[in-house]
């Protein structure tokens, strides 16, 4: 069988070529052209950072992005959907004012941003994949009705999937409220409390009112919980713990399947682009990011979502980790970074579920541009 294509570029620029036109030459390599039809209404989906994080995409590469499809006759709109914890993107209103004050906006980017599941996350399209753990999916409407997609995902570590590249860019970001909670809905936090200092951040964080503080210990109300994990790294002294070998392959399954429900309907009409800058250790959904595990490497694009991710992680673990990081193990070329800041967590087990599932291959061929 033959190998998927992935096309990188590493950060090397010069005087006949800076970054954004190089990643425009890696957008042209990947194919772009045979995705975007004139007049399509194309979905740039991405992640515009929480307030206070630093890591996200640079909001001078989605231009150049957008600039790419309008070339093409097409009429680009950035998108994401809203979430499920408490802070600057749980709303669609806050969620614009976030993304304008980190530089998402039009003045900046050229193209509009329409949140993709309504005002309250509850503006959604039914799609029915019929999966083992997924049977229909939610999807952020305005997602849906797109003629074409192109996924922008940071590629950086996550305390649920080992590492967060497109498949997380699609199965989780393109979900609407209740497609999150039905992907986080097996997940149940647990406190320790021998750890547990009573410090209130898990409280204050969690969206849904489920951890109260009481005789100076937390407790989780599990009628409430809906799983959404946030309260994991939110607390500082690690209290909180879920129960990795059962919760987290279940949950990377579902997460897969839900990008299968995504891209149904788009076959060909899909490109997917892996920004490995600013490798933070978790995700851009809090509003604080770590040093960066590794040096920054490149940019990918592909047209198979799994073979992006296989290897984007490959790439990042062929480098050594950076001394300054949260890495305290797995720090040397070829030793594997997300395992070395999330021991418990199996991140192939995404991948490998995609790649049974026909969403793509793993097995790729890297071209260099």
């Amino acid at each position: 069988m033959e190998q998927s294509k992935v096309y990188f570029a590493d950060l090397r620029a010069s005087a006949r070529e800076n970054l954004p036109a190089k990643l425009a030459r890696l957008m042209d390599s990947a194919g772009i052209k045979n995705i975007i039809a004139p007049r399509a209404l194309v979905a740039v989906k991405l992640h515009f950072g929480e307030k206070g994080n630093t890591a996200f995409i640079r909001p001078l590469f989605v231009r150049q992005i957008v600039k790419e499809i309008k070339s093409l006759g097409a009429l680009p709109y950035l998108t994401d959907t809203n979430t499920l914890y408490v802070g600057s993107r749980g709303e669609s209103v806050s969620h614009l004012r976030t993304a304008i004050e980190n530089g998402f906006a039009f003045s900046v980017i050229d193209a509009p941003i329409i949140i993709a599941d309504g005002i309250r996350g509850a503006s959604y399209s039914k799609v029915r994949i019929d999966r083992p753990h997924i049977k229909t999916a939610y999807i952020g409407r305005e997602i849906t009705e797109s003629d074409a997609l192109i996924s922008v995902a940071h590629f950086k570590g996550h305390e649920l999937t080992g590492f967060g590249g497109t498949i997380k860019n699609l199965g989780m970001g393109c979900a609407s409220r209740k497609g999150k909670l039905e992907q986080h809905s097996e997940l149940s936090p647990k406190v320790k409390t021998k750890k547990c200092k009573g410090c209130g951040q898990c409280a204050e964080h969690c969206a849904q009112k489920a951890i109260s503080i009481y005789k100076k210990k937390a407790s989780i109300d599990p009628e409430k919980c809906v799983g959404c994990g946030e309260c994991i790294l939110i607390c500082p002294n690690g209290a909180i713990n879920i129960q990795w070998s059962t919760d987290i392959p279940l949950f990377q399954k579902k997460l897969v399947e839900y990008a299968e429900a995504v891209l149904k309907g788009k076959q060909g009409k899909a490109l997917f682009i892996n920004f490995l800058t600013n490798i933070s250790p978790a995700c851009d959904c809090y509003g604080h990011c770590d040093a960066p595990i590794v040096h920054d490497i490149g940019f990918t694009a592909s047209t198979d979502p799994v073979a992006i991710d296989q290897a984007s992680v490959d790439l990042v673990n062929r480098q050594p980790g950076m001394e300054t990081s949260c890495l305290t193990s797995s720090r040397a070329p070829g030793e594997d970074k997300f395992r070395g800041i999330y021991p418990n967590i199996d991140w192939s087990i995404q991948l490998k579920h995609a790649e049974k599932i026909g969403l793509g291959r793993r097995d790729y061929e890297l071209v260099r541009i």
